[in-house]
Order: C-alpha cells, then structure tokens, then sequence
C-alpha cells in the first residue's frame, strides 16, 4: 500500500480503531479473566465485556498494543512505513515524522512490531534443499567488554555472530535472476553466542525439517548435522567460490548488513535479532505486495505480547 493509499484508508484515529475492531472481532476477544470468548461490545467505553464474568478490555488488549499510550493511528502508519519500504525506518526517524515528545515509546513501539514478526516467522519450518552459513554484524561493544583489550577477527567483541539458514532449489537449465543457478524460499536468521556445534545443532533441528538436504561449508561446526536431517553436504569452499556454492545465504547477510548501515549509526547486539527479524519477514513475504501490511495488521492482534517480558 502506498503512501496516499494509507492516507485515504486511515485518515484519522477512528477509522483506525474501526479496522483494529473488525480484525479482532473476525478473529475473536478471550477474556483475561474467565477464558470466556462471548463478548458485548460497550460503544459508549469502547471496550469489550465478557458476557461470562463481565470483565471489560480495551481495543489494545492482549494485542502488540497492549498497555500502549500511543494512538492506534501511531501503530498503524509504524507498520505502514515497515512494510510499505524495502529498507527500513529508524525510531528515531519515525519521532520526527509524528511530531511526538519522546523518543522511548516509539522506539520500544517499534521493537515490539519487529519482536512479533520474530515470533511470526518461528512458525515456519525450512525444508527442500537448505544453505547453511555464518555472519558476522558489526555490533557495539558489549558493556562487560568495554574495557578489555578489543579481540581481532571472528572472536572479536564488535561482531556479532548469526546463523543464517535459506530454502535454496537449484533450477535445472536455466538460471534465476542475474545469472543465478538456485530459487530462494524462505530465510531464517538467528544471533547465537558461539560457533561450537553444541549450539548450532539444535538450531537446525529446530528450524529445519528432517527430511532437508544441507549444504554448507566444511566448518566442524556442522559436524553433527548428519545426523539432524536427511543428508549434509559440506565442502570445502574456496573464499572466491562461496558467493556460487552458497549465493542466497551471502546475498540475505549482504542485503541485510547494508540494510543496518543505511538507517543505524550503531546496533546494539542486544537488539539485533530484531532487525534481522524484519529483514527477514519482509523477504519472506516479497510477493505480498499491499496485502502485507494486513498481515502485519492481523499478526499484530493474534501475537500476544512477550517483548515486556524479555527486556522489562
């Protein structure tokens, strides 16, 4: 949806609470308290009453919303500008365009929408055939590094470690794109602490169906991988070769890295998962064209919550 399509369907708050209203109506309201999933609605309140126990709840509740003092207008044109541009939009950037006092409601707004799309995509499982690869994002110093010695290379403390994961199918006489041998499906991005195989087996069996074929390079992190799915391929890559033995896992770390130096002067590594969970569920749904922000709309109401409980 373009800009002056937005404008024209959600002009002011009301017609936002509207849309907020019909989406959680054709989905259904359950009561905090009871369970109870018949409700009235009180127009004079603006809020559901259960028809049980008669507990009332506001449009926001048990929503991404939920506890929020910014209108709903405020949400809505955040999902606007994160679905409706290829890149993204800093809170920051996104303070100015309101014209809101402060900058942490906002900020903590828009992490909430990327931490939903987060826990969105985690219900997706990778199968066919999978590239397996390492990034590394330039991140800030963690705070209990600050003064130690800065470390060089992979160890460093201003690199941030992710595992990134990619349906790749290999499309047989011809190529897709610019020159590419392989089909890109879904992406799956995860900040992890270390490159030991303890943590990155488990990832795997995690987000990838049993039945995958991997392809990967031929680090000892992937040594147990063999036995998580049907048949792992390592090899040993030469540096000049991996961006054609892996091509789409290179290009979502490229794309993404790019992405966090456009709009970020630095990222916290504590929030980069974030980041990548926006990156990713964009491009993962590529094709949706307008009918994406509906998708954020209607995940936003049926994601409860969970970021205030992961960072306070």
């Amino acid at each position: 949806m373009n800009l002056l399509n937005f404008i024209a369907h959600y002009p002011d708050e009301s017609s936002c609470k509207a849309k907020l209203k019909s989406i959680r109506d054709k989905e259904g309201v359950v009561c905090s308290r009871c369970g109870g999933t018949a409700h009235y609605w009180k127009k004079d309140k603006e809020c559901y009453e259960c028809k049980r126990c008669g507990y009332r709840q506001g449009l926001k509740a048990n929503t991404e919303m939920h506890s929020s003092n910014l209108p709903i207008r405020y949400w809505f044109i955040a999902m606007h500008l994160l679905t409706g541009t290829k890149k993204s939009f800093s809170a920051l950037e996104l303070q100015r365009q309101l014209g809101h006092k402060r900058y942490e409601p906002v900020w903590y707004m828009l992490h909430k929408l990327r931490s939903m799309m987060g826990r969105r995509d985690a219900g997706y499982i990778l199968s066919g055939m999978i590239e397996l690869d390492e990034g590394f994002f330039s991140t800030v110093k963690p705070e209990e590094d600050r003064d130690k010695p800065l470390k060089r290379g992979r160890g460093s403390q201003k690199k941030s470690k992710v595992l990134v994961m990619a349906e790749s199918t290999p499309v047989e006489g011809k190529t897709t794109g610019k020159g590419k041998p392989r089909k890109v499906g879904h992406i799956k991005m995860t900040v992890i602490d270390d490159l030991k195989s303890e943590t990155i087996t488990p990832l795997v069996e995690k987000h990838v169906s049993n039945e995958s074929v991997i392809d990967s390079d031929h680090s000892t992190s992937y040594v147990k991988l063999e036995d998580t799915v049907k048949e792992h391929r390592p090899q040993v890559i030469p540096k000049t070769e991996v961006g054609k033995t892996l091509p789409w896992v290179h290009i979502a770390i490229s794309n993404a890295k790019r992405q966090l130096l456009d709009i970020y002067h630095h990222t916290d590594p504590q929030y980069l998962q974030n980041y990548l969970n926006e990156f990713c569920y964009k491009f993962n749904r590529r094709y949706f064209g307008e009918k994406l922000l509906d998708r954020v709309m209607l995940a936003s109401v049926m994601y409860k919550n969970q970021f205030r409980h992961k960072y306070g």
